[in-house]
């Protein structure tokens, strides 16, 4: 086999490894599975992500399929059986341009459920059935902040709380005051704390049994929302969202206690 047809080939086998496993790929997992030498494997896996064929979770460190993937196999198989969001989630993203999405608390933390993606471009490293971190991110404190303290410091303490960015809160003691914050105003926000650049906002949806296990988020690229009158649009069409798909479940629209106040941009 020619050199050009074995990249050929290790490139498709790679493509469709990943494509099959919706929880992501570690490269590890990809040179074992795959018999691929660690260094072709690297240097392939940053070509495709440069060409946006592949997204690597800053989170993970697990590979995705890539928006250029995604998109052609959307064109490919239009009709293929998948999660419809829920409108609240759909009416969201097309008010704001801005990826709208749902993560629910399970036995082992804290994942994306259903997301609808930004018109605007971003890089966000969430997918489908993605965990998320649960002291970085909004989508998972705004699920913490309504569990009970002993669970809340027996995920932390079980879960890695690396710094992504140096506004990453790290410390259990300084997560739990930044939760009974959220509990105060009803919504959390995350800004830059998780990814360079972005900006999200998170509020918790309560379900029918008054019990609070998943949270509606919108994320934006932060040079889109300095303005004060971007994020104060952003939060009302964010808690409008929450109030929808609790409303669905027959809840109460929003939890108790809540404030208004929007931190401002830095």
């Amino acid at each position: 086999m020619t050199e050009t047809l074995l990249g050929v080939s290790r490139t498709l086998r790679v493509i469709e490894t990943i494509a099959e496993r919706p929880q992501g790929v570690t490269m590890q997992t990809l040179h074992r599975d795959l018999d691929i030498p660690l260094a072709t494997l690297h240097r392939l896996l940053g070509t495709l992500e440069q060409a946006d064929w592949l997204e690597r979770s800053p989170t993970s460190k697990r590979f995705f399929l890539g928006r250029a993937a995604r998109e052609l196999d959307t064109a490919r198989r239009p009709s293929r059986e998948q999660a419809e969001p829920p409108a609240a989630l759909t009416r969201a993203a097309d008010q704001t341009g801005e990826t709208v999405f749902i993560t629910r608390l399970t036995d082992d933390g804290v994942v994306c459920v259903s997301i609808v993606e930004a018109v605007h471009p971003l890089r966000l490293f969430v997918h489908l059935g993605e965990e998320v971190p649960l002291h970085a991110a909004a989508s998972a404190r705004a699920i913490l902040a309504y569990q009970p303290v002993e669970e809340v410091e027996r995920l932390l303490a079980a879960s890695p709380r690396a710094a992504f960015t140096n506004r990453t809160m790290r410390e259990v003691n300084r997560i739990l005051d930044h939760l009974n914050v959220i509990r105060r105003r009803g919504f959390d926000i995350c800004d830059n704390e998780l990814d360079d650049g972005v900006w999200a906002i998170s509020a918790p949806i309560v379900g029918i049994d008054g019990r609070v296990d998943a949270a509606v988020t919108l994320a934006a690229a932060k040079h889109r929302v300095l303005d004060p009158t971007a994020r104060e649009h952003a939060q009302g069409v964010l808690l409008e969202a929450a109030a929808s798909l609790s409303v669905s479940g027959g809840a109460p629209t929003a939890p108790p206690e809540t404030e208004t106040a929007l931190p401002n941009a830095d």
